[in-house]
């Protein structure tokens, strides 16, 4: 897969944005009421309704969207006739712009169609901006929906929603609260990990994986006790858009496939549910991947070079696991509440998820998966 991406990056990158805007008449904006009061965005805005005849704005997108949200979204556009779509917020608001790109075109198929199986030809011209530092949603070709009442998340995927343009602009995740720069931090440092080592990785995904993981551990810590670092800010953008362009050329496993249902279920918020599950998946994968564990710990700013591949690989489980604590994030289900009666839901939900479970670099039984869960309940284990 080819991202042919255009990315522009740096402090006040969206000043300089003219060009991408050249000869189009009708815009549509996507965001929620949060991301659109930033005065960076309000920025934006005004700079777009100056250079674009028609302006519209689809300010309600929730965390989490089903496909009833975007439905009503669809439903609620005054015309699906649009030569722009900007997508500006987190990977909920990202993967709604980019099913609208591809919605929003003349003999498009329906959502219906989408969530079935059919795959889109054609898209508007997208530009996508992140405000956090975690989904790499602008790098991938996914678009991830809860169903509710399956109580689950699907993917629709095609290459075809991979967007024209990125920006990656620090200052706009600064009005990021600490615990979303943290579970977004943790998401994408699941995207680096599971595709470094899954069965379909391979030297592109590799590369990407290994840039990525080298920036995010140099810099996550940093932009949650110095919220102002601009630089920072903008080497986790950078650090989540490679996780993105991981997914892209091979595929996350184990963490992702065990926190859709918990998603679904429970309605965690996606990067909560894979922090939660980060330690305890890699703690199981870590013998299949020892190699990959070693090269990923050597990346660590504080790694000590003269261990061994099998002291390496378990002193990274080890890291995964702390920083999840130096973070102040959730590091079992117990912790919010959660009672174990759902455990056979989970086991079964997670086991579904065989677009990611076949990406597992060692073999999962149910009872793998259920021994992973269990974890999450400390008190209820033998």
């Amino acid at each position: 897969m080819n991202i042919n991406s255009t990315v522009i990056s740096g402090y006040q990158a969206l000043n300089d944005i003219r060009y991408l805007l050249n000869g189009k008449a009708k815009a549509l904006l996507v965001t929620d009421k949060n991301i659109e009061s930033i005065p960076a965005v309000q920025a934006l805005i005004a700079q777009l309704k100056q250079q674009i005849a028609h302006v519209s704005i689809v300010n309600n997108v929730p965390p989490e969207p089903s496909q009833h949200d975007v439905a009503a979204i669809l439903s609620a556009l005054p015309s699906r006739d649009v030569d722009l779509v900007i997508g500006v917020g987190g990977g909920s608001v990202l993967d709604v712009a980019k099913l609208l790109s591809v919605l929003c075109v003349e003999n498009a198929p329906s959502l219906e169609a989408l969530l079935a199986g059919e795959k889109p030809q054609h898209r508007t011209t997208s530009l996508l901006i992140p405000t956090t530092a975690g989904t790499g949603s602008e790098a991938t070709p996914n678009a991830i929906l809860a169903i509710p009442e399956k109580e689950t998340k699907v993917g629709i995927i095609s290459p075809v929603m991979l967007p024209d343009f990125v920006a990656l602009v620090p200052e706009l995740t600064t009005s990021m609260p600490a615990h979303i720069a943290s579970s977004t931090g943790i998401d994408a440092l699941c995207h680096l990990i599971e595709c470094f080592t899954a069965t379909v990785s391979n030297p592109v995904s590799d590369n990407y994986a290994l840039i990525g993981m080298k920036k995010l551990f140099a810099n996550l810590e940093t932009t949650i006790n110095q919220p102002g670092n601009l630089q920072a800010r903008l080497e986790m953008l950078w650090a989540s858009y490679y996780g993105g362009a991981a997914i892209a050329h091979a595929g996350t496993h184990l963490v992702h496939a065990m926190s859709y249902p918990l998603g679904g279920k429970y309605h965690l918020p996606h990067g909560v549910a894979n922090a939660i599950l980060l330690a305890p998946c890699m703690r199981f994968v870590r013998p299949a991947a020892v190699s990959k564990f070693a090269q990923a710990y050597d990346l660590l700013p504080e790694a000590d070079s003269s261990l061994s591949e099998e002291a390496k690989s378990l002193a990274l489980v080890d890291y995964f696991t702390a920083l999840v604590k130096r973070l102040k994030l959730p590091a079992s289900l117990e912790e919010l509440g959660i009672s174990p009666d759902h455990l056979p839901y989970l086991v079964e939900a997670a086991l579904d998820v065989q677009r990611l479970m076949k990406n597992v670099p060692t073999a999962v039984s149910a009872n793998d998966v259920r021994d992973v869960y269990l974890t999450l309940f400390p008190s209820h284990q033998a």
